[in-house]
Formats: structure tokens, sequence, C-alpha cells
């Protein structure tokens, strides 16, 4: 969707009518209202996605449930200053002009663009992910104000400055969202879960990087915090937005339900003690509390431990080959 804070309502309006006018489903990815002057605003974006589906639009969506979204540190700058990719967001960053060009469409408010430094209170909100060069692997798991701070700059400069030193490919967490909004999107009946990152490993190369928790934490989270702790949904809900639903949208019929013909995709869990563990300071964490998880049939977790096997498969859908 084009825009998830000051102009989400246009957004929305624009995707319902791709689907409307394509006829084809809409699956809105992490759905979510950002930015702090526009919290609050989730009931209004569920009334809307309810009339489209009123009208005959398939649209659903998914979620993560954090309140921080990930994103590349590019991000920040303006659409203009990446046109022609990385190499020509670098040149500008180095050009003066360019800089104060960029400031000022920073911190001047517009519906033209996403613009995430006004969705924040202030550096403080920005989390260093991943980076690419391992001299600024120091910074992983640090706030931006706290490299401002040692740098000597504004959060903007700060900005900046890291993209020409880690050639922007620094990932980071942003603090964007308030906790109702999160929830109420949550317990929406066509929202499904996902965790909106890619493949992690508290081991080897992948154990170096600094990832959002919702590489390790999503789904057991929701069952601690959302399900156990404070009754926001109930474990069946939990389970639908895991497994079922996710799979309807994407029209994989042999998997997402128990039932005789399917898949044997099973997980096993205490649902007392399931908890996540990893944390924005030490996201590198496994969850606690499964104890079997079987693929294909396959155990690939037993009595809580990885076994080493790949029984999984690429999932095919109905396009793949066609020209």
């Amino acid at each position: 969707m084009r825009d998830e804070g000051d102009a989400e309502m246009a957004a929305l309006d624009e995707t319902f009518r791709i689907g409307r006018e394509a006829q084809i489903p809409i699956e809105i990815f992490h759905l979510k209202t950002s930015g702090n002057k526009n919290w609050g605003s989730m009931p209004l974006v569920v009334e809307r996605i309810e009339k489209a589906r009123s009208q005959g639009i398939d649209v659903a969506a998914d979620t993560y449930a954090y309140t921080a979204w990930s994103n590349g540190m590019a991000a920040f700058t303006p659409p203009w200053a990446n046109d022609g990719g990385k190499e020509q967001l670098l040149r500008r960053l180095k050009d003066p002009a360019m800089r104060a060009r960029m400031r000022k469409d920073m911190t001047t408010p517009s519906d033209t663009w996403d613009n995430e430094w006004l969705e924040i209170a202030g550096p403080q909100d920005v989390l260093i992910c991943a980076v690419n060069h391992k001299e600024l692997l120091r910074y992983q798991g640090k706030r931006l104000s706290e490299v401002a701070a040692e740098w000597h700059e504004d959060g903007i400069d700060a900005i900046f400055d890291f993209l020409i030193r880690d050639e922007a490919g620094t990932s980071v967490a942003v603090f964007g969202m308030s906790e109702p909004d999160v929830v109420l999107a949550l317990q929406q009946p066509w929202v499904s879960v996902d965790n909106d990152d890619s493949a992690t490993s508290p081991e080897g190369i992948l154990g170096a990087d600094h990832p959002h928790p919702r590489a390790y934490g999503t789904f057991p989270r929701i069952l601690a915090k959302y399900v156990r702790e404070e009754a926001r949904l109930s474990l069946p809900d939990a389970i639908r937005k895991f497994t079922a639903l996710p799979a309807q949208r994407e029209h994989l019929s042999d998997r997402g339900v128990i039932k005789q013909g399917m898949w044997a995709d099973l997980v096993v869990f205490d649902p007392r003690l399931i908890h996540d563990v990893a944390t924005y300071d030490d996201p590198n964490r496994l969850s606690v509390g499964m104890s079997y998880v079987l693929v294909n049939g396959v155990a690939v977790i037993e009595d809580g431990r990885m076994t080493g096997t790949l029984p999984g498969t690429v999932l095919r859908g109905p396009g793949y080959g066609r020209q």
C-alpha cells in the first residue's frame, strides 16, 4: 500500500480501487497506522476495510504485532533522493546542496510521500539493526540518538552520514506505532499473522546480525502476551491467524488445518509456558516452550531440540512458470 501514515486513507481507497477494477484479492501487508499524530486512527482504518469487504472487495491484512517496524535507513530520505538507486543516493548525500534539500523535505509535512522522520518523536525512536560494514558493527543495537551524540550531530545528519559510511545498507527498527492500534488490528477476524523478517539463526553468519525481535518472537509472543496474559485473543483465534487463515489467503488447499489428506505440518507446545525471549537489545534468542514441530510429517523439533532434518519443500502457486 502506498502510505501507512498521514495519507493512509487515500492509500486505502487506491488499494480498494485496484482490487475492485482488477478483480483481484487484496492483502494489506503488515497493517499499521504509523506516526505519532496518527495514533488512535486504527478504528477508522478498520471501518474503511470493513466497508470495502461489505461491498464485495476481497480484502484482508496481516500484522506482526510489534510497535516498531523495520526498514532500511535509506527510507528516511525522500523518494527523489533514491532515484537511480543506491549509488545515486550516496552521491546526493555527499553533495551539500542535495543534503540541504533532503533535510528540508524531511522536516516539512507533506502528503506526497511517507515521511518516516516526522512519524517519530526523534532519533531515540530509531534502533540500528543490521549493518553492512564490520567497522560499524559496534553500533548494532544502539539508538540513533546515541550515534548522533557520539558524532556530535543532530539526528538527520547522523542518518545521512551513517548511510554514507554503510553504503546505504543499514537496517533499522523504528518505534512509530501505538499499542492500542496494534492490538485492534490483531483482533480483526480477517487479519492473519506474519513476522515480516528473513531467515535468522543465533549461530553462524546470521547470528552476527541484529534483527528485529519479531524474527524470533512473533508467534510465541502473541501466544504469551495477547492470549495468555492479556486475553486479547482466544487460543483458537490465534492459531487460526497463524495457520488456516494465511493458508486460505495463499490458496494453499492442502495446508493450514489438521485434517485427513492434508500435509502433516504440526506444532506441539505448552500454552502455559510458551513465550518469546528475543528483545530489541538482544534479539538472537530462540523462544521457549516449543516441544515438537513437524514439517511434511517429519520432526524438525523433537523434545524441544532441533533434529537437523530438512523435510520442507517450495510451495508453487498456480501462476508459477506462466509467461
